[in-house]
């Protein structure tokens, strides 16, 4: 029998996302992203986007070629200059700095995981080979 049960692994789970919320990164984030809520031109410039999004969908829909286009359009222009402010920039970065810190985490436990089960098992480290493996691939040789 394991040790430990899905809800003290989900425990720790808790634990280490507190600690990851209080990093530079989160805290990063969290200040860019209240920068872009209090920008008045920012926040309409958003909403246009969001509002281009839907005619575009209604006029795919409905087959409106020229419609869509030009729709298009005016949404790459308006994303393009959406993404030359300065804090727009700082958010999208924070977004990346922030998933790569949770990328590193996932990586670090399935690795460390993947580590434990080879030792365990008498495996090797260099090759990768579960012990049982190791064992069974030996057993084929002689």
């Amino acid at each position: 029998m394991g040790k430990y049960t899905k809800e003290d692994i989900l425990k720790q789970a808790h634990e280490l996302a507190k600690m990851i919320a209080e990093t530079e990164e989160v805290d990063f984030f969290k200040r860019a992203e209240a920068q872009i809520n209090e920008n008045q031109s920012v926040r309409e410039m958003i909403a246009s986007i969001k509002s281009l999004q839907k005619q575009a969908i209604n006029f795919q829909h409905y087959g409106k070629e020229r419609a869509l286009q030009l729709t298009e359009e005016k949404l790459e222009k308006l994303e393009a200059e959406l993404d030359e402010i300065p804090i727009v920039q700082e958010f999208k970065q924070s977004q990346i700095d922030v998933n790569d810190l949770l990328q590193l985490v996932a990586a670090a436990i399935s690795n460390k995981v993947t580590d434990e089960i080879l030792v365990s098992t008498g495996g090797d480290l260099l090759t990768g080979e579960t012990g049982s493996k190791i064992k069974y691939s030996d057993s084929s040789c002689s």
